[in-house]
């Protein structure tokens, strides 16, 4: 079901995307193009919160309940990763 939650708000994301593109198409103001780019990227931030919290609770956790050391230092090690490459945009 959270994948399925996860498609539709994708889907709609690509949908307002699109109006953007439109108005850059159209010549729109810019500011309103850039309100319009923002509520994308916010709306996208939140879809990626959302997945990290699914990966969170099932891989991660399993990985760290396991008997597998380098599992656990390989999920975390992703983790740290992902936060690095966020800070780096």
């Amino acid at each position: 079901m959270a994948e399925t939650n996860t498609i539709r708000r994708l889907k709609t994301i690509e949908g307002h995307l699109r109006g953007v593109i439109r108005m850059v198409e159209e010549d729109a103001y810019c500011i309103d193009v850039i309100r319009q780019i923002q509520a994308v990227e916010s709306a996208l931030n939140k879809v990626s919160a959302q997945i990290l919290e699914e990966h969170l609770n099932s891989c991660v956790i399993t990985a760290i309940q396991g008997d597998e050391p380098k599992e656990r230092e390989r999920v975390l090690k992703e983790i740290t990763e992902v936060f690095e490459m966020a800070n780096k945009v």
